[in-house]
């Protein structure tokens, strides 16, 4: 397989893990976000929304969006999981991994914050407030869902979750790592996010989430 990746994308990052811990070999094939290599050829004629990551599979099949990736990855090499066996579990892990990939990520990729600097015309100072302000939010929220899932294991006599739920990788925790990775690029205020910080350094004392890693990766700079 051929992963089209750039080392800082969260999106990209969140797929080297799933691929990781699932020990699935891959080529990594660079693509250059903020040099615009997205939106050339030849990416730009594999990719339809010019994003990345983009999975191709060995028989030339291409899919793109990390967290539709990620889902196919899991079906398909079932072992280790990535969500519950349990439907309530896979709602409580996807729900977690959503506050990052729908609440946190859209409003601070790369693109985002070039359209407010560009065309908005804000300055670097509104623009980090921006950034702030969005990412802490959201871990907020999602310290506040750890602590709710850590009280309902408490119930029924169990210990909170070494990672974001239960012992071992889940989708949930694709979607951390990388979040995490950029509010600390950024500077955001980490303080007070107990649980959350916690799960992070669980996982990043993984080898699966060392080896995919920006600094891992062949682009990296």
């Amino acid at each position: 397989m051929k992963l089209y990746s750039y080392f800082r994308s969260s999106a990209s990052y969140r797929v080297r893990i799933a691929l990781q811990v699932k020990q699935i070999a891959y080529t990594y094939l660079p693509v250059h976000l903020v040099r615009g290599e997205h939106r050339q050829p030849p990416y730009s004629a594999l990719a339809a929304d010019t994003l990345v990551p983009l999975l191709e599979l060995d028989d030339g099949t291409r899919m793109g969006q990390s967290m539709a990736i990620i889902e196919y990855i899991d079906e398909t090499w079932p072992a280790p999981p990535l969500l519950p066996p349990d439907a309530l579990g896979r709602a409580r892990v996807r729900a977690l991994a959503q506050i990052v990939a729908c609440e946190i990520h859209p409003l601070n990729n790369l693109r985002v914050l070039k359209y407010l600097t560009r065309e908005v015309g804000v300055d670097e100072a509104a623009k980090t407030a921006w950034y702030h302000h969005w990412v802490r939010g959201g871990l907020e929220a999602f310290e506040r869902q750890l602590v709710l899932l850590a009280e309902a294991r408490a119930a029924v006599g169990l210990p909170p979750s070494r990672l974001c739920y239960g012992e071992q990788p889940t989708l949930a925790d694709c979607c951390l790592a990388p979040q995490i990775f950029n509010a600390q690029r950024f500077g955001v205020d980490l303080s007070g996010l107990e649980r959350t910080m916690a799960a992070y350094a669980a996982c990043m004392a993984l080898p699966a989430f060392q080896q995919a890693h920006p600094a891992a990766c062949p682009d990296a700079q």
